[in-house]
């Protein structure tokens, strides 16, 4: 290019073919290119090229590219704009294209076509000069009437338009500063025309014959706009909108029809606006609410932004900023209806009624945080449930399992593409009320990810000093959250980060006796199983001994979950039987109905055996009620799941019974020693912790401490318990990882068992941690290991002295059944274990003077 004022294109261009638009000198167009000839183009000249000179193409107009390169070029346009290539982007989908962004650069007329393939390269000549705007504007009088007249209605037609939108501004500016003979190009591509027009404006290379051209257009544009003002109505003089100036449109009656659609529009936003005038939000949300409505009201539709503006908007009015429920704080009322919708869980209904009492003392009481931990199945949701029904509230479940990024809690903030806001303020916006009761489910089970830690996040949302004022990301202002009820629920304690598990009230929630279980499925599982079913009493009867039987050799659970789905079990094994009965006229096959005669058999009450093996009497009714008794269990559930084998696995000795904490409920834990001829060798097996690990070793070293003192041997008769004996700990159900400290009395037992040769008591469980010098310390889940002790059937269990306190949250029944050992030392954890004690067998040491 040659430099000075005059910037020259280069005399051979390749030409871009197009047919759906026109390109004119200081405009930017964006086209789709497809065709191979336009495709090889982009390929070869524009990806390849390494200068500025290689983006400089040729824009021919109203010239289609023919779909196939063996195809002759149409005749082409003789006059064509000088383009510089911006922006090159390549698509696969729906087919191969690429979308150029092309600005104008100046007019150029083809003298002759050099070449067709593989894209076509012609001679040009320039026919504007590319004046640098540096150098200045031309005078007023070089530019003459037609100037000044273009001028002039160029400015009243962008004076028309919202100034305060940053697009018309700058128009505004470009009027100024932009030279006169640029305009007309520049104005021609914004206002409303016709491809036919652009293309005369194009030909026109005289600029005085372009003035000519472009006034009548811009006079039309103007007088348009004047008519769609008319027809707007009078409060629109105070809330303009900008009037979207689109291509290929011309002033019709369809224009007007559209403008009608941004009519309705703007009346919504000036409900939108009364909404939120008229809502109770607190100051700071008004006041950004206000500016946010402010923003929309000048941001044209088309304006991605402009959806998510008002979507916010609308969350924000929809929010109960102080809209609730009253609480029904009649304490008689709320006691019925606990009883009622659960069975014991005492500690629980004597909070709920605590906060009752409270409530109607003080009426700005912050709600309270509470934590429900316990093992599954035991009602720690439906128990929150009751709660809002009790008090009268909203209530809303979150479901935190698994939950790993802590916008799910706070939110997204707007500047991200799909923000939403987090599930705090979307329950909130659910229930419709700034009181529910908000039940965060599953707490424990919260995990941490590159997104954050949802834990931290809930930090502010169970802090009753901070949630007054929580912040989402997504709302960027302040909610009270204090009146909310907060009521968390976990298995276990110990993945609940510390600074969030001190910030709750716990509330432990053990598991069922039996009779618990008993009572819970005769008031609630069995009448929902029946209706469930479509099940009446008159069908069907489960005895008390039915259940329980259910309950010990079908179930071993702290709750009641498996104990529901056998009795679903049971009352669809009855559905099938009531409805083959209301089928009389049905003659099953014998082959149908062989498995199905042995569950009726014991099914049918007092049913004869002759007319059960009799096949035409299969189709007679049972006679009703049903009633379930053992036989008709082990037809339909199968052979009993767990049987009492603790008294045949302690008929040798090295074998003892433990008790052990799980979250999911307390369990009995047998734990087997063996010893062979060895180097004096510990092995312990089944996925042991290092805690238990420690507690094994421990306890191997306290027995050969005190070996002569209990008389302990090995094999050799030597007091040295290891020397040339190996010694095998084991403990069963090696797939399921153990630790913990409470299992030191129960090895310490079972290594003394093994030694001595003596059977450890088959009805004895034991818990309880233990130091070098032989003393029991206390431990954690004492009223988990005794209902698992006491579901297994065992009669004597012996806990630590320390943990006697732990006795009195254990059910009176369940106390008087079962006969407890207080120990503080192991003298005491040994005599207790084993029939007729294990005393020390005193010798007597004859000394030596060494005088």
């Amino acid at each position: 290019m040659a430099a000075g004022s005059a910037i020259q294109i280069p005399t051979r261009l390749p030409l871009l073919l197009t047919h759906e638009s026109v390109l004119l000198p200081g405009s930017t167009m964006r086209t789709s290119v497809d065709s191979p000839r336009n495709m090889q183009l982009v390929r070869s000249r524009l990806l390849k090229g390494t200068s500025l000179r290689s983006t400089i193409i040729g824009v021919i107009p109203n010239t289609s590219d023919p779909t196939s390169d063996c195809d002759d070029l149409p005749n082409l346009h003789r006059i064509g704009t000088a383009a510089l290539a911006v922006q090159v982007v390549g698509s696969n989908w729906p087919k191969p294209h690429y979308t150029l962004l092309v600005t104008g650069l100046c007019r150029f007329q083809i003298l002759q076509l050099l070449k067709e393939k593989p894209y076509p390269v012609a001679e040009v000549q320039q026919l504007d000069r590319l004046e640098q705007f540096t150098n200045g504007h031309k005078s007023e009088e070089e530019l003459g009437e037609l100037s000044e007249q273009f001028y002039k209605y160029a400015v009243q037609l962008v004076e028309m338009l919202d100034m305060s939108v940053p697009a018309v501004a700058k128009l505004r500016r470009l009027l100024d500063n932009l030279p006169r003979e640029a305009l007309p190009d520049i104005l021609t591509s914004i206002i409303r025309t016709t491809n036919q027009e652009k293309l005369q404006i194009l030909d026109a290379v005289r600029l005085e014959e372009r003035f000519k051209m472009t006034i009548p257009l811009l006079v039309r544009q103007i007088e348009g706009l004047k008519l769609l003002q008319k027809t707007r109505k009078s409060k629109q003089d105070d809330d303009k909108r900008v009037v979207a100036i689109r291509p290929n449109r011309r002033i019709s009656h369809g224009s007007i029809t559209e403008d009608e659609e941004e009519e309705e529009d703007h009346d919504d936003v000036v409900m939108l606006e009364k909404k939120i005038r008229t809502s109770s939000m607190s100051e700071q949300a008004l006041k950004v609410c206000l500016k946010e409505i402010k923003r929309l009201k000048k941001m044209p539709q088309s304006m991605p932004e402009y959806a998510l503006t008002r979507n916010y908007l609308e969350l924000m009015v929809e929010l109960p900023w102080n809209k609730s429920t009253k609480d029904r704080l009649e304490i008689r009322a709320a006691r019925i209806v606990l009883d009622n919708d659960h069975y014991a869980m005492e500690k629980l209904k004597k909070r709920v009624l605590e906060y009752l009492a409270v409530r109607q003392l003080k009426n700005n009481l912050k709600g309270p945080i509470l934590c429900f931990v316990g093992p599954p199945g035991v009602g720690k949701t439906s128990v929150g449930r009751s709660i809002a029904k009790t008090l009268g509230r909203e209530f809303h479940r979150i479901a935190l399992g698994g939950v790993c990024d802590q916008s799910d809690i706070r939110g997204h903030r707007r500047t991200y593409v799909g923000s939403m806001p987090g599930r705090i303020i979307n329950g909130l916006k659910t229930v419709g009320v700034n009181n529910p009761v908000f039940l965060l489910d599953e707490v424990d089970k919260l995990a941490k990810s590159l997104q954050g830690d949802p834990a931290a996040a809930l930090l502010e949302v169970l802090d009753p000093e901070q949630n007054h004022s929580f912040t989402d990301h997504y709302l960027n202002v302040a909610f009270d959250l204090s009146q909310v009820l907060f009521i968390a629920t976990a298995n276990t304690t110990a993945t609940i980060p510390p600074a969030l598990l001190d910030r709750m009230e716990v509330i432990q929630v053990p598991g069922y006796t039996q009779e618990e279980k008993i009572e819970i499925a005769h008031r609630h599982l069995i009448p929902k199983q029946l209706e469930q079913h479509g099940l009446t009493p008159q069908q069907i009867q489960i005895p008390q001994l039915t259940t329980l039987g259910i309950i010990t050799r079908y179930t071993r659970e702290a709750g009641v979950r498996a104990l529901d789905r056998k009795l679903g079990a049971i009352c669809r094994a009855v559905a099938v039987k009531v409805a083959e009965g209301q089928h009389k006229e049905a003659k099953p096959d014998r082959a149908e109905v062989g498995e199905g005669e042995d569950c009726k058999e014991h099914i049918t009450e007092d049913a004869k055996p002759e007319s059960i093996s009799d096949t035409a009497d299969l189709a007679l009714p049972p006679e009703m009620p049903i009633l379930i008794d053992f036989h008709a269990l082990k037809d339909i559930l199968g052979p009993p799941m767990y049987d009492m084998e603790v008294s045949e696995r302690l008929n040798q000795p090295g074998v003892a019974i433990g008790l052990a904490w799980t979250p999911l409920g307390g369990e009995i834990m047998f734990v087997e020693a063996s010893r062979m001829d060895g180097e004096g060798q510990l092995t312990l097996t089944g996925q042991l912790g290092d805690v238990m690990k420690e507690s094994a070793h421990l306890a191997i070293s306290w027995l050969r401490s005190n070996a002569k003192r209990y008389q302990l041997t090995n094999a050799s008769g030597s007091f040295d318990l290891l020397d040339n004996t190996d010694i095998h700990l084991h403990f069963p159900a090696g797939a399921v990882t153990k630790d913990g400290p409470s299992a030191g009395v129960t090895i310490v037992t079972c290594l003394a068992s093994l030694f001595s040769g003596r059977l450890v008591c088959s009805d004895v469980a034991m818990t309880g941690e233990i130091t070098l010098r032989g003393l029991v310390l206390p431990v954690g889940g004492i009223k988990d290991k005794v209902l698992a002790a006491h579901r297994a059937g065992l009669k004597r269990i012996i806990i630590p002295q320390r943990n006697e306190k732990d006795l009195e949250e254990i059910a009176a029944h369940v106390r008087q059944d079962l006969t407890f050992v207080l120990a503080a030392c192991l003298d005491e954890v040994l005599n207790a274990a084993f029939d007729g004690g294990f005393a020390v067998k005193a010798r007597l040491e004859h000394l030596n003077s060494k005088l």
